[in-house]
């Protein structure tokens, strides 16, 4: 069978690419296990710094596969498959992982791209949150990651008319960092991957760590967080090579060290 997740690398970046253009990238459990296999070797090759994640120009991913996951599904089934933990697993891959949408990126595959640090989107992209028509509603962190993305009002209007945001009004209101061409999104993507993966590594990780949690805590936490890595960088020599590179007038040259 052809691979679900196809894997380039091109050091200090890789590529991971959603491989099911027939249903569109549908996600079902194969996808989301070769997934997770994928991003866990990248983040532990020291030769990658940052990732992107993505799809085809038609769809990032248009949702769950909704024949293999839905129509036989009971609650006992949804229990064993255990999906989520799947996504638990994306979510804590400590390289930078920058989700670069085309097309659809609806239901799993919207909240796909919402677990990643960064989201760019072509000009061409459309999110939502369509559970809704299906008399469900988001199962992976829709109502969670999108209400502290776009807040409460649009959260709930998406979710609950099911409608789809096209990149310009997902920019807007938060959703999305930047648009790109249709022409270039992926190689504007790549080039912003090279940009983090230029920066010091360690640090990298611990301010994509430290922006989550401020997501996920109170503010005394995630200050608490913060105040502790930022000390803790100043043991790098990272930190050595950035400040001295500084003063000298030059580029710096991180280690990951």
């Amino acid at each position: 069978m052809p691979n679900t997740v196809l894997v380039t690398r091109e050091p200090p970046i890789a590529v991971v690419q959603l491989n099911r253009p027939d249903v569109l990238n549908a996600l079902n459990e194969e996808v989301l296990g070769e997934l997770v296999t994928a991003l866990g070797t990248l983040d532990d090759d020291g030769e990658i710094r940052c990732i992107v994640l993505t799809g085809n120009e038609r769809a990032f991913a248009a949702g769950a596969d909704i024949k293999q996951n839905f129509v036989t599904a009971t609650p006992v089934t949804m229990l064993a498959q255990d999906l989520t933990a799947r996504w638990e697993a994306i979510r804590r891959v400590k390289t930078p992982i920058v989700a670069a949408v085309s097309g659809f990126a609806l239901g799993g595959g919207c909240e796909l791209a919402m677990t990643c640090d960064i989201i760019v989107a072509s000009e061409t992209a459309k999110f939502g949150q369509p559970e809704i028509n299906l008399g469900i509603i988001p199962g992976a962190g829709g109502t969670q990651r999108l209400t502290r993305a776009v807040g409460k009002w649009v959260a709930n209007e998406m979710i609950l008319t099911g409608r789809f945001v096209g990149a310009q009004e997902a920019k807007s209101i938060g959703l999305v960092a930047q648009v790109y061409p249709a022409a270039s999104w992926l190689q504007d993507a790549k080039t912003l991957a090279r940009t983090i993966a230029e920066k010091a590594p360690v640090a990298a990780r611990l301010a994509t760590e430290a922006v989550d949690l401020a997501w996920n805590s109170t503010l005394d936490a995630g200050l608490e967080f913060e105040r502790k890595a930022f000390y803790l960088l100043f043991a790098t020599e990272d930190k050595k090579e950035g400040v001295d590179a500084f003063v000298n007038k030059r580029k710096p040259t991180f280690k990951g060290k």
